[in-house]
């Protein structure tokens, strides 16, 4: 499966988040945005009670090889009426535009004094990503308003969005982690460069991930010829008033 063979690192790098989660035997947690299930699996594992969401069908099947229980679902439209102890999310919920309708969606899918606890890509994260596919995109003639955007917030923005949705935020924070990419920048596009590469025509997307490569490689090899991505995450715990 390529998003197992060229991201584990986003659950290896996640396991603090499930520790911040601390989970409990017995508890009802949802997985908002579970991926390959590998984070999942470790949440179970405390004796939780684990359902796990997804968008992807491809992600959803490699988690039931897991034996996890799963099913596909958009993380804005959350069919839960006070059913979870706790919502964990790691690396997923910048992929949620609608950040109004996620936390509402959570917020309802919560029992009173229920926490919520992520991780998420911040603000500036991946720019040196994100300036290359503007640069291109700009080269192509292409508007970069056809890039399907992420949703990287700084901290002050997004607690106050979770305050006005009632949570109480506990903690939150915004700090750099420069990561390792095993397989190199082709990889990390294959893996996650859908948003950029389908505002361009199927005949062009070659082209334009081989510019890519060209553009973002000399900026983030280091001395030792590996490449580190600049990524910036927003980590939080939050809950509800009992």
């Amino acid at each position: 499966m390529l998003y197992r063979r060229n991201a584990s690192y986003v659950s290896d790098l996640g396991q603090s988040v499930v520790t911040a989660l601390a989970p409990r035997r017995g508890e009802h947690i949802l997985d908002l945005g579970c991926g390959d299930g590998a984070l999942t699996e470790i949440i179970a594992d405390t004796g939780a009670q684990v359902v796990g969401i997804d968008t992807s069908s491809e992600q959803i099947a490699a988690c039931r090889t897991r034996g996890l229980n799963v099913f596909i679902c958009d993380g804005h439209m959350l069919p839960f009426d006070s059913e979870f102890d706790a919502v964990f999310s790691n690396a997923a919920l910048h992929w949620m535009n609608n950040v109004d309708l996620v936390l509402g969606s959570v917020e309802n899918s919560l029992k009173k004094g229920g926490r919520f606890v992520a991780e998420l890509g911040g603000k500036g994260n991946i720019k040196t990503l994100i300036d290359a596919f503007l640069n291109i995109l700009e080269e192509h003639g292409v508007e970069p308003s056809s890039m399907a955007s992420w949703y990287f917030p700084d901290a002050l923005t997004y607690g106050t969005k979770l305050r006005s949705h009632g949570f109480i935020v506990d903690y939150i924070e915004l700090f750099s982690r420069p990561t390792k990419l095993p397989f190199g920048v082709g990889g990390w596009l294959d893996t996650f460069g859908g948003p950029f590469f389908q505002a361009f025509p199927q005949g062009k997307q070659h082209l334009a991930r081989a510019q890519a490569i060209a553009y973002i490689e000399p900026r983030i090899r280091d001395s030792e010829g590996f490449f580190w991505a600049d990524y910036v995450r927003l980590r939080f715990s939050a809950h509800l008033p009992k």
